[in-house]
């Protein structure tokens, strides 16, 4: 049985300007003890589809299972089978840090859950901050505590939705630890992230979405092993000619260029000294995930348009 299906699953909303469908037919299923990634563009449809998952949303059509429950007509199996951790930092103002996981422990009705919220504060880097009040932390150290309240009733499936978003390295490396340990213990993780190195690294598998539709579901490794070419990098002060600009993705001084061979390499490096550009810290790389996610992206954005009339 898997940890988590997803059958078929849209959603639509009412706009001032008619009908936006958010999903359209998403199915997938998540294993137990997977480590997944959902990743895709702004306003792909990941917040949505964890918004039905976590039974925030109400779908407009399909099911959404948790571990054989439906979150609708099962809702409260479902919700004790999740632990969600989401985007915006919400907090209650009122309690200390090892107040609220008790509060939140009690939501669940678990009582005397001391040893593992300990743990929890260990584990996560707030055993100083156990006695501080919420408005008192950082915004790392609330969504540190976000993680906390999530895992407090020791949920078999952990979704994370940009946890990591605007954070430091040292709650990065702490929480994906920590995260990965209980992974290995057999519990399921579900990740939407725009880090994609992060993604690459954790994930076992993934699923991509635009446009509301899954665009790829493969093993992480398949999809790397399917990236058309190499990258050229390297870094320049001046400004790419326009033939160069409109095949090069471009970061501050950081340019790179799909070079499938080494005579791409030789023609790109060429046309830019042509063009008077002066090339530092030449490399050639191979494919990351981001590669695999802007070719994804683009190409499932040519087949939309050729679909359009």
């Amino acid at each position: 049985m898997p940890a988590v299906s997803f059958q078929n699953v849209s959603k639509t909303y009412a706009s001032a300007r008619g009908e936006l469908q958010a999903l359209k037919g998403v199915s997938f299923d998540i294993q137990p003890g997977e480590f997944f990634g959902l990743l895709g563009p702004n306003g792909a449809g990941k917040t949505t589809l964890i918004s039905v998952l976590a039974g925030l949303v109400r779908a407009s059509g399909g099911r959404v299972l948790v571990q054989g429950h439906d979150v609708q007509s099962d809702y409260a199996a479902a919700r004790r089978a999740l632990g969600v951790v989401p985007q915006e930092l919400v907090f209650d103002p009122f309690f200390n840090v090892r107040e609220a996981l008790r509060f939140q422990s009690g939501y669940f009705g678990i009582h005397h859950n001391d040893d593992w919220i300990d743990e929890l504060l260990q584990g996560l880097g707030l055993t100083d901050k156990a006695g501080a009040n919420m408005r008192q932390l950082s915004g790392g150290m609330k969504r540190r505590v976000l993680v906390a309240q999530a895992l407090v009733h020791k949920p078999p499936v952990i979704v994370l939705d940009e946890p990591t978003a605007g954070v430091d390295v040292e709650l990065r490396q702490t929480l994906w630890q920590f995260i990965s340990q209980l992974n290995k213990q057999g519990s399921t993780v579900l990740l939407t992230t725009h880090y994609l190195e992060e993604a690459e690294a954790l994930c076992g598998r993934i699923a991509m979405l635009q446009l509301g539709r899954v665009v790829a579901l493969e093993k992480t490794s398949d999809l790397l092993r399917q990236a058309s070419s190499n990258v050229l990098r390297f870094k320049t002060d001046q400004a790419l000619p326009p033939e160069l600009a409109a095949q090069a993705r471009v970061t501050g001084r950081v340019v790179q260029l799909p070079a499938h061979n080494a005579i791409e390499v030789e023609q790109w490096l060429a046309r830019a000294r042509e063009a008077g550009v002066v090339a530092e810290d030449v490399e050639i790389r191979k494919a990351d995930l981001e590669d695999v996610f802007i070719e994804v992206m683009e190409r499932a954005s040519g087949q939309v348009q050729e679909a359009t009339p």
